[in-house]
């Protein structure tokens, strides 16, 4: 029995065996622990599927593979299955239970084979006879095939101008390079970033005052997975943004009381974000449609409130789930969105702590900002962008007074909910923050 690297998410590509459970001969239960998968975001142990003995650890810690790769070889008993030499596809195992099984094509194994020429007898004959490397000539011909004429033009007016990646365009030209003083290492000649970096190295370039080189970040891990769900969630959603300024001077009120209560407590720590949580989570449960998932024709309102907690990372955004959210009191709540941002930040999180959310709260508030619109995370009907806190002038019981206020951003799929429903959620949970203690009743 093979066993491939699972597929852990929509836009999951590759997986990194980090650890292997089992080494080669153990005896392998169904529901155990095999290997462990790290992710972009997210490191999961994946348990064996079968009974027997683990034959072949095809895919060693530490490496990395495409999805559907065949990583190890499960023996049943009385099987003698053969040795996998080198990378190998396999089905691929959808781990997310909203997608289908599918399976993926075989994957390519060695070194492409170099293609021959396609010339005519007469084009390698005048190439010959005038010293032009077929190599180098563009085909004009069906399917590139060199003719006489391209020889005999290639000869007369040189090689055509260099090809090159955008990227290397990009860079010569901000460089003041002229790329036919540079050589191409890629495919047919072709200019490279590496090429433009190496040429800039070499000092060749007649610039006085060489500009520093541009850092090329590579788009791929955190940051392609993030995009890759933005762009699917703002491709399939109908996705809505509504604002509110809250005053929100009574939770501030609440909050300095909570912490004189408890100033002698170092493990009692509150913040805004965890009222706003505990607000959210009392708001949801009174508006369903709000906590709800479009699961294909059907809108699923859920009984329990998963709360997703976005935790900003150096290489991007990941979203922890606040399980039951709407059962915990605020003590529970700060102490358990701490934990989580905590493992977040070290990689520590599992599979069943960032998936199955019901609703997200994005708070931008640390970084100074009042407002934003944030895009959902799919396929939730809701999240909530929070701004800082903030004192400015405010009419307040007919008087213009300073207050406390912040701003709230809902962007909620239209599909799903109507305007005024989503509005009116707002509304209660701007209610909330302004009278924290209505968060009891």
């Amino acid at each position: 029995m093979n066993v491939t690297m699972p597929k852990l998410g929509m836009t999951m590509k590759v997986g990194k065996v980090s650890k292997w459970y089992k080494n080669e001969g153990d005896a392998v239960e169904k529901g155990e622990n095999l290997f462990e998968v790290e992710t972009e975001k997210i490191t999961n142990q994946i348990e064996a599927s079968g009974i027997g003995t683990l034959f072949q650890i095809v895919v060693p810690a530490g490496e990395t593979v495409p999805v559907g790769t065949i990583v190890a070889v499960i023996a049943e008993e009385g099987e003698q299955p053969e040795r996998i030499e080198g990378i190998q596809a396999g089905e691929v195992v959808e781990m997310d239970a909203n997608a289908a099984p599918s399976t993926s094509k075989e994957a390519e194994t060695g070194p492409k084979e170099k293609k021959p020429i396609l010339s005519t007898p007469s084009a390698r004959r005048v190439a010959k006879e005038l010293g032009v490397d077929l190599t180098l000539v563009p085909g004009s011909g069906p399917d590139g095939k060199v003719k006489e004429a391209d020889v005999v033009k290639f000869h007369e007016e040189g090689p055509p101008a260099p090809k090159i990646s955008p990227l290397a365009a990009e860079m010569a030209k901000q460089e003041g390079l002229n790329i036919e003083d540079i050589t191409g290492t890629g495919e047919n000649g072709k200019i490279t970033r590496q090429d433009v970096e190496n040429f800039l190295a070499s000092g060749k370039t007649d610039a006085q005052d060489t500009p520093a080189q541009p850092k090329v970040i590579p788009f791929e891990g955190m940051r392609r997975a993030i995009a890759d769900n933005m762009h699917a969630s703002l491709q399939n959603a109908a996705q809505l943004t509504t604002f509110t300024e809250v005053d929100v001077t009574e939770m501030v009120r609440f909050k300095e009381l909570i912490k004189a209560e408890y100033k002698k407590d170092d493990s009692v720590k509150i913040s805004y974000n965890d009222i706003i949580v505990m607000a959210t989570a009392r708001a949801l449960m009174k508006h369903p449609i709000m906590n709800s998932t479009l699961v294909g024709e059907e809108i699923l309102c859920h009984g329990n409130v998963h709360l997703g907690i976005a935790v900003a990372l150096p290489e991007g955004l990941i979203v922890p789930k606040l399980r039951n959210a709407e059962k915990k009191n605020l003590l529970q709540i700060a102490r358990e969105v701490r934990v989580l941002a905590k493992k977040a930040r070290e990689a520590g999180l599992v599979m069943e702590e960032v998936t199955n959310g019901t609703f997200t709260i994005s708070n931008v508030s640390m970084l100074g900002m009042d407002g934003f619109t944030p895009v959902l995370n799919p396929p939730e009907t809701g999240i909530l962008g929070v701004g800082r806190v903030i004192e400015k002038p405010s009419v307040f019981n007919g008087e213009i007074t300073i207050r406390h206020m912040m701003t709230l951003s809902l962007t909620f799929d239209h599909r799903i909910v109507d305007g005024a429903p989503a509005m009116t959620f707002l509304k209660d949970l701007a209610r909330y923050l302004e009278q924290p203690m209505l968060i009891m009743a």
